[in-house]
């Protein structure tokens, strides 16, 4: 008999309907990974405070507190995994918000397993190679005063911005998609008050200046 190939890691699911996780167990086991699935944030955080998963994919809409409630509690984008928010295709704006407050990207309902598969896998290694290079940002120490601060995440998408990368390839070495870098980067915008891409560049650059003087 065939010996059983070493599992890739956890990955939490949390959602109400019982349809959504069987089939996104049956998808992400054939991936590879095992699967732990929740029907309500509560039983989620009563493991992901200790026990730390590959990934987590939330629901937006689940019993009691929503998901966005429960990406709070979890401290998203402190949270020493990626977490994923699944929506449907009215719930935008709010997989937006959720990604503000430190979830990595969403995936929009329907969605297709091998898509699924393919983008938790890039998120994923996308972490662990970021955790294991551990080079502060260039990013990361400068100030922008009289400015809304940026989050971790919109540091992370800035730098590689100025760094000259397109939306794709920052969300390659991010993994998060394209579609999501571009909502991240004009809210820098917004916060940098930036008119244009050439404005930001020039803004991160005076701040930079600035900074050794």
């Amino acid at each position: 008999m065939a010996e059983k190939a070493p599992s890739r890691g956890e990955i939490f699911v949390v959602d109400d309907d019982p349809a959504v996780r069987d089939t996104l167990s049956m998808v992400l086991t054939a991936g590879g990974y095992q699967v732990i699935c929740f029907a309500d944030g509560a039983a989620l955080l009563a493991i992901a405070r200790t026990r730390t998963p590959a990934c987590i994919l939330l629901d937006v809409h689940i019993p009691g507190k929503s998901g966005l409630d429960i990406l709070r509690e979890l401290h998203g984008e402190d949270y020493p995994a990626p977490i994923f928010m699944i929506s449907g295709q009215g719930d935008i704006a709010m997989a937006v918000s959720a990604i503000k407050n430190g979830a990595l990207d969403f995936i929009e309902k329907p969605f297709r397993g091998s898509e699924i598969v393919a983008r938790l896998d890039e998120a994923i290694e996308a972490y662990a190679r970021r955790q294991a290079q551990n080079v502060p940002s260039r990013i990361a120490s400068l100030h922008f005063p009289g400015r809304e601060p940026l989050t971790r995440r919109e540091r992370e998408v800035l730098e590689q911005f100025t760094a000259g990368a397109s939306n794709k390839e920052a969300g390659r070495h991010l993994g998060i998609s394209p579609r999501t870098i571009e909502d991240h980067r004009a809210n820098i915008m917004k916060k940098l008050g930036a008119r244009n891409a050439a404005d930001l560049v020039r803004i991160v650059m005076t701040t930079q200046r600035q900074g050794q003087i």
